[in-house]
Order: structure tokens, then sequence, then C-alpha cells
């Protein structure tokens, strides 16, 4: 659960499927895909660098005090990509969805060096809820995922419960809200 849900990968989808709603789709689909490389790929192998050369522990970024300076990296290439989808003129649903991610990075690194709050469980559940939000309710399925993620996080002694929960929480309804909120002002 925790690999195959990992948060770069459930990002990379949620990016995928926002144009969804947008007119021209699936022709849109290119820009949730430009989104993608900015917000997830590039991200990721930046930080499997990291992890070669010994700077990062690992890919989840086990180590909090580890947290932070990867995630304000990541935020650089998210800023870039908001950059590059402005001038590409990205539908706004998926700008929407990258500015909630943004919010979503700057939290959790403003949280990191305190405290390891599941960045796993904040992803899925975001994704889960937006999903729901975006599509209607026959998607609330999805739900299901959030407890099975936290769950794996916990059995892997990667997170405490709390910290699952925190998670969770902020990225069902702070992040989703977000979103929410953004694509009443801007979509």
């Amino acid at each position: 659960m925790t690999e195959i849900f990992q948060p770069p990968v459930v990002v990379t989808l949620q990016l995928l499927i926002s144009p969804l709603i947008e007119a021209g789709f699936p022709g849109t689909v290119v820009y949730g895909a430009l989104a993608a490389l900015f917000v997830c790929v590039l991200p990721l192998f930046l930080l499997l660098a990291l992890v070669r050369l010994g700077k990062v522990t690992d890919h989840h970024v086990s180590n909090r005090k580890q947290r932070a300076p990867v995630l304000l990296m990541a935020l650089a290439s998210v800023l870039a990509g908001l950059l590059v989808l402005e001038s590409a003129a990205a539908p706004r649903s998926v700008m929407v969805m990258v500015l909630a991610v943004v919010a979503g990075i700057l939290v959790l690194a403003a949280v990191s060096p305190f405290w390891k709050m599941s960045g796993h469980a904040a992803a899925i559940s975001s994704s889960a809820a937006i999903s729901v939000l975006m599509l209607g309710p026959a998607w609330l399925p999805l739900l299901i995922l959030i407890p099975a993620v936290g769950w794996s996080r916990v059995v892997l002694r990667a997170h405490t419960t709390g910290q699952v929960i925190a998670g969770s929480l902020f990225g069902g309804l702070v992040m989703a809200g977000l979103w929410w909120l953004l694509r009443g002002w801007l979509v």
C-alpha cells in the first residue's frame, strides 16, 4: 500500500484527471501531464538522486529533519511548473490542483522540523476527497483507501496513528477544501 499509493503516484494520477472537468477533455490531459512533470516527476528524480548521493536516507524521507529541505526543493519545481502552465494557458482546473498541492507542501515543510505528519495520508485523503467532489458520489469508494494507506504507514512504523490521522484530516479537509474554494474562484 505504501509504495503503490505514495504521494508522487497519487498526486500524478490526480493531476492527470484534473482537466477531466474542462471542455476539450481528453485533449486537455496534456496539461495535467505537464503539471505532473513539475509537481511529481522532477522532484522525485531529484529526491532519488539525493538518496543515491547519501544526502537523504530514503525515498520516503523518513528522517523528519531532512523533510523540510526536500519539500522546499519540490516547491521550487512546482512553482516553476506553475509559471510554465500559466504561460501555456493551462486549464484553470489544473492550476487549482497545483495550487492545492503548493498549500500541502508548504504546511508539510513547516510542520516537518517539529513533527512527522504523514504525507502519504495527506496525499491519498486529498486525492480521494477531491475526486469525489469533482466526479460525484459514485467515487465515494475511493475513501476506503484513506484508512488502508494510513494502516500501512502505522504497521510499517513509519508514523504513529496520530500522525496518520493528522495527515488524513489535513489532506481531506484543508487541501480538498482549498481546492474547492479555489475552483469556485478561478474556474
